[in-house]
């Protein structure tokens, strides 16, 4: 249902992420809105709010009977650019060998406690 499109010529993604994800027979679609690290403690460091928000993800998703295989694409907006590295990093630990249509947008976030924020599609 999830197939990974990396034409060739172009360089090869990063093991997170894929250049386009076709989706085919998808009876469900599930636009998860931007999850930032909300609920509990707001954790100081960048780790701890990428994980929060990333099991704020999890629950919408689990919400519809869904899981992070499910993800189609993924939008994640930081506040610092200077976070890109430790992000691309938690997203594969989160995502492991799934690879979903990806972008990452550096931004201002709409409260600035929130260093990220995670939005994403879902299918089923």
């Amino acid at each position: 249902m999830i197939e990974t499109i990396d034409p060739a010529g172009l360089p090869e993604p990063t093991p997170a992420y894929t250049h386009g994800t076709l989706v085919s027979g998808a009876q469900r679609l599930l636009f998860v809105s931007g999850q930032p690290p909300w609920g509990g403690d707001l954790p100081d460091d960048f780790e701890g709010q990428c994980r929060l928000a990333w099991r704020n993800v999890e629950r919408v998703l689990a919400e519809a009977g869904m899981t992070l295989r499910d993800l189609a694409k993924v939008t994640v907006y930081l506040a610092d650019r200077r976070d890109r590295e430790a992000n691309s990093r938690i997203r594969a630990e989160v995502l492991g060998d799934h690879r979903p249509a990806i972008t990452i947008i550096i931004t201002g976030i709409y409260s600035e406690e929130w260093l990220l924020e995670i939005e994403g599609v879902a299918v089923a």
